[in-house]
């Protein structure tokens, strides 16, 4: 594991741990292993200067006290629980116009990559969240909303640097969501997304 990759799982991993949740504890919170591969199966996807920038925003979070992992499930309430947002949006860092404007269109192409992923590889991709916010409810978050909710807490110089490499594999016909997936299964043997999707195409 490359060493920055490394230093954010692990700042992460000591984040998410600290997280309160509505119901106690969760499993997850529990599964470092899970957690370690799913995080760096998505961070091998960016670029290095996206990684460094991210790191900054953790390390800078830190600092000052703050938890970017809890505040991304507040962010994620306001879709999911409004009325309970409006209890803790104030919070929460506030979101600026500029922060909306580079996350919208970033959202927008992982939703579109997932979707082509979901028709080609549909128990892979079978086995998450919903992918669009329409499928959002106080008991469950899409995929669309989680990363909405993340992409939130980073800063706007990373998010800078995500919507133009999203703005480059676009241009250059690239999916940033199959890469984080095969990323993904060949942490857990797989030499590709097909012997993946034969394998559980089976079970």
């Amino acid at each position: 594991m490359r060493d920055i990759t490394k230093q954010i799982v692990e700042l992460e991993w000591a984040m998410f741990g600290k997280v309160q949740n509505r119901g106690g504890r969760t499993a997850c919170q529990d599964d470092a292993q899970t957690f370690f591969v799913m995080r760096t199966s998505q961070l091998a996807a960016w670029t290095e200067e996206m990684r460094q920038s991210y790191l900054d925003d953790l390390r800078a979070a830190q600092s000052a006290g703050r938890n970017p992992l809890a505040e991304k499930y507040g962010y994620m309430m306001a879709r999911t629980c409004p009325a309970e947002y409006e209890q803790i949006k104030d919070r929460l860092p506030p979101r600026t116009e500029e922060k909306d404007a580079l996350i919208g269109p970033i959202c927008a192409a992982h939703v579109g990559w997932l979707e082509q992923l979901a028709a080609r590889y549909p128990i892979l991709t079978g086995r998450g969240r919903a992918i669009r916010k329409e499928g959002d409810s106080p008991s469950s978050t899409s995929f669309e909303t989680y990363l909405w909710g993340e992409l939130a807490t980073y800063s706007l110089r990373t998010l800078r640097l995500y919507a133009a490499y999203v703005a480059q594999l676009l241009e250059e016909g690239r999916s940033m969501n199959e890469e984080i997936l095969l990323n993904t299964v060949r942490q857990y043997g797989y030499t590709s997304l097909d012997a993946s999707e034969a394998y559980f195409a089976k079970r």
